[in-house]
């Protein structure tokens, strides 16, 4: 169960008037302030206090909301305020949503099931962003340019690609981005920190889609389908990124010069030469790279490590590229096929294939 006193809307408005006993809060504070008025109350249904549609305003980075409840739960970003607490391990969350969320993973129960295929998932959000591989349906449409999405998430990691803005810094290295998680996520280069835990043995990862990617090994289930040669996948982006293998669409293009990728980690190892920047640093050796992911493996050449493992037979790799190409031995699949010719392979096949 949820510990609801220090979650409560009660808790949350007194924490927040103690720290913000003036008018901040709202979207004309000049002229609010200037009403006489005896409470917060009567300064909230004051009209010129409710401008715009979103009277409520974060006074630590300008946020607004229409709702009051909705500011509380952002002021939690600021505080890491997280009082809703899991009743069968660590994990807290700012939100009771979050926390409901994460009670499923202990009792494994997954009541939303997809007609189309049999996909199930504990959560209905998963499953309506899951419906739309089946009906293509992009509802997040970018004000800026021609791009859409099949998720709010999606669309909110293309929009920084509109400004050069990169407010967040690290204090370590100086690496700078546009978005606050991914700052987050490069800490943990610097801290080897690893929060996501499977619960099925003692695998753990920096991210939560390296996680998801994960427990797909124990479950076996890969509900995305290629339509074209019956490539199946645990994840969606990875039939994506298959499909263009059929249709060589490179929607990653390069501003610099006319380079485009099928894949964005491709044209970031690709805009690095442009810039000349590798703020990832080997301790051992001193090598620098442009990417994270190759630091990663890098290190692996300096501790053995091969974290990739073969389910099937004693096989491990220090890449997942080559369990990949292992793994192919033990299913006979060959999904890449020249469309020239007719051959298939179980490698990916170098784009363009000739």
């Amino acid at each position: 169960m949820a510990e609801a006193g220090n979650g409560s809307p009660t808790a949350d408005y007194q924490r927040f008037s103690e720290k913000y006993p003036t008018g901040v809060l709202y979207n004309d504070a000049s002229k609010a302030k200037n009403q006489p008025t005896t409470s917060k109350t009567s300064l909230v249904n004051h009209p010129e206090a409710n401008t715009d549609g979103k009277p409520y305003m974060c006074g630590e980075c300008g946020y607004r909301a229409v709702q009051k409840s909705t500011l509380y739960l952002h002021m939690r970003t600021h505080t890491d305020d997280k009082p809703y607490k899991c009743d069968q391990c660590d994990y807290s969350a700012s939100r009771k949503s979050s926390l409901d969320q994460h009670l499923a993973k202990h009792t494994g129960d997954k009541p939303y099931m997809c007609g189309e295929c049999g996909y199930r998932t504990a959560r209905k959000s998963h499953l309506s962003q899951h419906m739309r591989t089946h009906t293509g349906e992009k509802p997040y449409k970018c004000d800026q340019c021609d791009y859409s999405a099949s998720t709010k998430g999606n669309l909110e990691r293309h929009l920084p690609k509109h400004t050069t803005d990169k407010p967040y810094m690290c204090k370590e290295c100086g690496y700078r981005s546009k978005q606050k998680c991914h700052l987050s996520q490069h800490m943990r280069t610097h801290t080897t920190e690893k929060p996501f835990k499977c619960d099925q043995c003692e695998y753990s990862a920096t991210h939560k889609l390296s996680l998801d990617q994960h427990l797909a090994r124990h479950t076996g289930d890969k509900p995305y389908m290629c339509g074209e040669c019956g490539y199946r996948t645990a994840q969606k982006s990875d039939l994506s990124r298959h499909m263009r293998t059929h249709t060589g669409d490179k929607p990653y293009k390069c501003d610099q010069c006319d380079y485009s990728a099928a894949v964005k980690s491709t044209l970031d190892r690709h805009q690095a030469k442009h810039t000349g920047d590798k703020p990832y640093m080997c301790g051992e050796c001193g090598y620098r790279t442009a990417q994270k992911s190759d630091l990663s493996r890098h290190m692996r050449t300096h501790t053995g490590d091969k974290p990739y493992k073969c389910d099937q037979c004693d096989f491990s790799a220090a890449q997942k590229y080559n369990l990949d190409r292992h793994l192919a031995k033990h299913t006979g699949d060959k999904p890449y096929m020249c469309e020239g010719c007719g051959y298939s392979t179980s490698k990916n096949l170098p784009y363009p294939y000739t």
